[in-house]
């Protein structure tokens, strides 16, 4: 077979409609081949929603496909451009080292994005290799697919492939491709590229291929473009509540990470919190703490408010029209609580409002934050019944606070049961835990034994088992008397 031929009978479906848009807004590349490409882990359960044959995929012929060496059948390679706020700094970027190969129609009637992360120079490298190192690929595998169990919207990882060949960074890397899958890869940059560099036209051709492909209910309204400000605005409160109810700080809120389908994008310096605190950060570069986890949500409204800036032009230009902007930029924070409120009461197995729960709670993560109690296994203990197992047993605050809980959810029509089965439902009891992740990154790419992040990946995906073997991974990493440190994908 040639670099010019594609492959057929693998269950390919592919449209290309974001190649309809202005040219402004992509440029038509190949991927660039590598040396002897080899599939590393391939997600044989979301091959097959999306109507993919595993039986050709799965070897040799998916290898060649999920490296770049060749296209499969209904293929326009193209890279996207956006632009972003990089820690607060705008600057111009789009995709260095990616390329989109189009749209995949599902069986069921979806249309998802298939991407090559690590497919090489594309005009917006910027000096770049365009390539990426097997870490970190591995990395937003193991950390996307976990999200994904949780029930945090996300982009997806189909497969990560090896290509043969090294990546210079500090080291020298092996390198991969990781093939992704999100609902589009349109981000809030996408939208401040076009109104930097484009022209009204080219900016209204993008909001209303945004507003048919993520928010049609949109196109109805006597303002479609102020619809979909409100449907990502809820989108978005929705998503980092999610992320807070977890434990989740992503680590780069740059404006080009925030997917305007309200899914999460880009695993790089991301992590899950132990020890309780609102100031928690671990990326390495983010050395002034702009994004950590207590400031997700600001952050969040933050971006939102560059994304609104966007479709001003493309507004009505009135007083009332900037009005209506602010109120739904306004409405993130409402959005925002009643949905992380509703998910701390669930996970506490109360089913109704009271005026005094967000007090019952504040007062749980005050005492959690003092007594550095680990997030994840406080609620888990609770589900198990077991809070002599958390940090906070022992104290008088707590026994108090435990008293006023038990007697809340006694004023419930809900039996002791059902809340167990609530609790159980929302607190998991399990997470990608750092040091495991990093165990298993290590023996992949050092010793090239797969199977730690197989068995990893395994007891990750159904995170609310409560199952025997997932016992150990609950366990807490020993004390190393440093901080946890993250890194940009590289």
């Amino acid at each position: 077979m040639t670099e010019k031929e594609t492959f057929t009978n693998t269950g390919w479906k592919l449209d290309n409609s974001y190649a309809l848009l202005p040219k402004l807004f992509f440029s038509r590349q190949d991927p660039t081949p590598v040396r002897s490409p080899k599939v590393i882990i391939f997600n044989r359960t979301l091959a097959n929603t999306l109507g993919l044959d595993i039986r050709h995929l799965e070897g040799t012929e998916g290898a060649v496909v999920f490296a770049g060496n060749q296209i499969p059948e209904g293929s326009v390679p193209l890279a996207q451009a956006y632009a972003g706020h990089q820690f607060g700094h705008f600057t111009m970027l789009g995709d260095g080292r990616a390329l989109l190969l189009g749209e995949q129609l599902t069986p069921e009637g979806g249309r998802v994005d298939i991407q090559l992360k690590g497919s090489g120079r594309t005009q917006y490298s910027r000096g770049g290799d365009g390539r990426a190192a097997l870490g970190p690929m591995l990395r937003e595998y193991i950390i996307s697919e976990a999200m994904s169990a949780l029930g945090i919207p996300t982009t997806r990882s189909l497969a990560v492939t090896a290509t043969g060949e090294p990546v210079y960074r500090e080291t020298v890397q092996p390198g991969a491709v990781l093939t992704r899958v999100a609902a589009s890869h349109i981000r809030v940059g996408t939208f401040q590229y076009a109104s930097r560099w484009g022209t009204a036209e080219e900016l209204r051709a993008l909001a209303e291929y945004t507003i048919k492909r993520h928010c049609p209910e949109a196109e109805e309204d006597e303002n479609p473009y102020l619809a979909l400000l409100r449907e990502v605005v809820k989108r978005q409160a929705a998503l980092i509540a999610k992320w807070q109810l977890a434990g989740f700080i992503h680590g780069v809120m740059n404006t080009d990470n925030m997917a305007l389908s309200g899914e999460t994008i880009d695993y790089g310096p991301c992590a899950f919190i132990d020890a309780y605190d609102p100031a928690t950060v671990f990326s390495s570069i983010d050395v002034h703490g702009r994004y950590a986890y207590g400031n997700q949500p600001g952050i969040a409204q933050w971006n939102l408010k560059k994304f609104a800036e966007t479709l001003l032009p493309v507004m009505v230009q009135n007083r009332e029209a900037v009005l209506q902007v602010n109120e739904a930029l306004a409405d993130f924070n409402q959005l925002f609580y009643d949905r992380w409120l509703a998910g701390m009461r669930a996970k506490l197995g109360i089913f109704h409002e009271e005026q005094q729960d967000g007090d019952l709670i504040g007062n749980l993560l005050e005492m959690m934050k003092t007594h550095r109690a680990d997030f994840t296994n406080t609620f888990r203990a609770f589900t198990l019944e077991k809070p002599e197992d958390t940090a906070l047993s022992g104290t008088e605050e707590f026994r108090l606070w435990h008293n006023r809980w038990q007697a809340r959810l006694g004023r419930q029509r809900e039996s002791k049961d059902d809340s167990l089965r609530l609790m159980k439902e929302n607190n998991p009891a399990v997470i990608p835990r750092n040091h495991r992740v990093e165990e298993a990154l290590e023996a992949a790419v050092k010793k090239e034994d797969f199977s730690v992040i197989e068995r990893l990946l395994d007891i990750l995906s159904d995170p609310f088992a409560y199952s025997p073997g997932q016992e150990e991974y609950a366990s807490l990493p020993e004390s190393k008397g440093c901080p946890y440190r993250t890194f940009c994908g590289t």
